[in-house]
């Protein structure tokens, strides 16, 4: 038997108890054969001999409704000082109050403490149900309770406080043997390095560590074996008290995890078919479960259906093929300036001596152990409380020493671990790096030639996607097409496979190539890697799971999951992410395509401006260029450009402009004929302000649910980008701030030009002619020039990033 039972309860039970109720007061002291037995009669409090050879008496409780060779004692007062001679030994409530276990002498052996409370002339104390003692006053305040002072089990509904700052983190010790319930050298808890796990010691000595938490295993049940769920754990956060719990389906067997003397920690349930104890689970389960005992890169491995054996992590071999507590070394030596690459670990116990770094996404976490050469390993996960309170519920771990203590299983986490790159992968690195070289060599001046590039290997994209399986395409367009994938390192991504055939696709992957590393913002989708591998051009973003915003704007069924607030929230981010492309990053960048269709929403509905094949960059001297070779799509390009291929910061204006009215809007700017009795969205937005009848453009799915005067305001702003002539429109810093400030007055637009028609007929450019309308006449302009703009100073409480172009 491994469990602290007492076969020799006739000490208690020499006589009928002197009370059996689940109180103790104060006057009425409990004495040897006296119990008190909890309401429902699951738990019984009194006292014990656990060995018939030693005479001594401990106060504990134990299950009272199991036959008496398999009660377990659960917890116990005197573990230091037991009652030599029982003849007089009682349990009092003194006035303090206090519980205090005096011998025949009245000495104490045993109190309590009470540093604040008063007024205990009627304090007394319970045995709850629960199994919980409690020394309380008449007006309920809780002086003392046996849940706070645990021994070496921990029952359900019972706080394990992993930090507080009023107490110190819960400690639970091993009985030192068998019979001998006083204090051994074993104790478990968490870690005071890091609130994140539990380990248990052996003296100072680590000896068995749990998997870190997060929310996969704070989620998940454990079961019987008879396949009923009997036990549910989570974390609490509320005040400055972290805590862990457990609790049971109602209906469950009794249920226990409890610290043995052997140093096990063992989940247990009772089996009233066997009249016997049952155990769950217990750790370690085997040697190789104990602390760092497969040594430094090795890893307890749990999946191969057998007995749990020690093996060495992808990368590495045994240092001692007749010792595995040395562990396992590299087969390819790190170095900081050589080439390396992450590989994912499924399903591990992630190492002990880990960094945790705060309030990062996966992206933040991946990127911050990419970029320091001496962190060998990270993982992430998120982790939250069933309050929903904590502040930070990120979970960024990094390791940049040697990886101990870890298992794998089928129901852990990944791990993303840095190898070095072999002698064949660093030559093709090498040779994607000269074939950039020369993707660069016609931007001088412009970029740094010197610049460093993600790239991906070819080999590991044709696994991310199964071999550019139809069933993972995300979507296509002239470029090629897009595809869904998971590299190995990362969360899933999205691919970009530029078609051979296309015509941009060596213009777009130099462009977006070269932006990787100049352009870093919230609002514009990142760019994680490239691929050059023979006539293969490949791009690597990150995936975002809502798609783009005309999957949700144009659908009648989806537009309404984009109530007002979300679709004021994507204008100001995607009119930010601009602002940053014209001047705040390093490059003026001219997007060229801004669209519906290339802002992408991440999980929270956030926007991203995406595909910069389009996009030229300006010098810092540069402040309009000219093509003969038009670019774009058909009602968001800018008059200017459409007719005589100059562009700026203000065609980007303009088609925001087109964008924001879409948006309020829920129409295409290329669907007039939903449009009754106008030829175009601009021509119906103009008229509707003109009118004072914006309310008329608003989409019906946010009608009713919108402030009107913050929607009348963005149609203004949104007319006011799409003014014929670009000294007209506002620079987007002044958009931003119109949108953010809502004091600032507005100029007053005029009637915008729209595109009436695209003429059959190109030009000797090659390009097709389009016709231009204003208010009903068409437009012969061949200059843009200001016609009678009007514009506002702006006021005191302007953002500072207002001026005038």
């Amino acid at each position: 038997m491994d469990m602290a039972c007492f076969p020799l309860l006739i000490l208690l039970l020499l006589s009928s108890p002197c009370q059996s109720n689940d109180q103790l007061k104060q006057g009425n002291p409990l004495s040897p054969g006296d119990l008190l037995i909890s309401e429902g009669g699951d738990f019984a409090l009194g006292f014990f001999s656990p060995d018939a050879s030693n005479k001594s008496l401990y106060i504990g409780i134990w299950y009272h409704n199991i036959p008496e060779p398999q009660r377990k004692v659960i917890w116990v007062a005197n573990r230091d000082s037991p009652v030599t001679s029982p003849s007089s030994a009682k349990l009092s409530v003194t006035k303090n109050p206090e519980l205090v276990l005096s011998d025949s002498q009245g000495s104490p052996l045993w109190a309590t403490k009470n540093d604040a409370a008063s007024g205990g002339a009627r304090a007394f104390a319970v045995l709850r149900s629960t199994g919980n003692f409690v020394l309380q006053l008449p007006n309920g305040t809780e002086v003392w309770q046996s849940f706070d002072h645990p021994t070496d089990t921990i029952l359900p509904g019972m706080k394990v406080l992993l930090s507080s700052k009023a107490q110190g983190a819960t400690r639970f010790f091993a009985w030192k043997d068998l019979n001998d319930p006083s204090i051994g050298n074993l104790y478990g808890g968490v870690d005071p390095n890091s609130n994140l796990q539990f380990l248990i010691w052996n003296g100072t000595a680590p000896y068995c560590r749990t998997t870190v938490f997060n929310d996969i295993t704070q989620s998940s049940s454990t079961y019987h074996s008879n396949g009923t769920s009997v036990l549910y754990q989570e974390l609490v956060y509320i005040g400055n008290e972290l805590y862990y719990m457990y609790y049971v389906s109602t209906g469950s067997p009794y249920t226990r995890v409890t610290l043995d003397y052997t140093g096990k920690m063992k989940l247990v349930s009772w089996n009233s078919n066997m009249s016997s104890w049952a155990v769950i689970t217990e750790s370690p389960g085997s040697h190789c479960d104990t602390y760092a005992a497969c040594g430094p890169f090795g890893y307890c491995d749990h999946t191969s259906g057998g007995v749990p054996t020690c093996q060495c992590i992808d990368g590495f071999e045994r240092v001692d093929e007749h010792n595995i507590t040395r562990g396992c070394q590299r087969k390819e030596v790190l170095e900081c300036r050589k080439g390396n690459h992450f590989v994912t670990l499924p399903g591990m116990k992630v190492p002990d001596k880990f960094l945790r770094i705060s309030n990062t996404s996966f992206d933040q976490c991946a990127y911050m152990c990419n970029q320091n050469c001496l962190c060998v390993a990270y993982a992430y996960a998120n982790i939250s409380d069933a309050t929903g309170s904590m502040i930070d519920t990120s979970r960024c771990l990094v390791w940049t020493g040697d990886l101990v203590d870890m298992g794998k299983s089928d129901v852990e986490e990944n791990l993303y671990l840095r190898l070095a790159d072999s002698p064949g992968k660093q030559k093709k690195k090498k040779a994607q790096e000269r074939m950039m070289q020369e993707y660069l060599s016609s931007m001088d001046g412009v970029v740094d030639k010197n610049i460093e590039f993600p790239f991906i290997s070819f080999e590991d994209i044709i696994l991310a996607t199964d071999n550019f399986s139809d069933s993972n395409i995300l979507g296509k367009g002239g470029f090629g097409k897009v595809y869904k994938g998971m590299l190995e390192g990362t969360n899933e991504v999205a691919i970009k496979r530029l078609g051979k055939g296309s015509g941009q696709g060596t213009d777009e992957f130099r462009n977006e190539v070269v932006l990787i590393v100049k352009l870093q913002h919230k609002n514009l989708v990142k760019l994680l890697g490239c691929c050059i591998h023979e006539d293969e051009r490949l791009l690597i973003y990150e995936y975002l799971p809502n798609k783009s915003l005309d999957y949700f704007l144009f659908d009648s069924a989806r537009k309404s999951m984009l109530q007002w607030t979300t679709r004021s929230k994507i204008i100001q981010g995607v009119a930010r992410g601009i602002m940053y492309l014209h001047q705040d990053s390093r490059l003026t960048i001219i997007h060229r395509d801004i669209k519906a269709s290339n802002i992408l929403l991440d999980k929270e509905m956030s926007p991203k401006i995406s595909d910069f094949g389009m996009a030229r960059i300006f010098c810092s001297d540069q402040h309009q260029a000219n093509t003969n070779r038009v670019v774009g799509t058909y009602g968001y390009m800018s008059p200017e450009y459409a007719m005589e291929g100059a562009f700026s910061v203000k065609s980007d204006t303009y088609s925001f402009g087109v964008l924001l009215l879409e948006i309020v809007s829920g129409l295409k700017i290329s669907s007039p004929h939903r449009i009754t009795d106008f030829p175009n969205l601009i021509v119906y937005a103009w008229n509707s302000w003109k009118d004072r009848k914006t309310e008329d453009l608003v989409d019906l799915s946010v009608k009713e649910n919108c402030p009107l005067d913050e929607v009348s305001r963005c149609i203004h702003i949104g007319l006011l980008c799409v003014q014929d002539s670009p000294d007209c429109r506002p620079l987007m810093a002044e958009v931003v701030s119109m949108l953010e400030n809502k004091t600032i007055q507005l100029p007053t637009p005029t009637c915008p030009v729209y595109f009436a028609s695209r003429d059959a007929e190109t030009g000797r450019d090659g390009n097709s002619r389009f016709r231009l309308m204003a208010c009903g006449a068409t437009r012969t302009l061949r200059r843009f020039a200001p016609t009678g703009c009007q514009r506002s100073a702006p006021t005191a409480s302007a953002d500072r990033r207002l001026r005038n172009p």
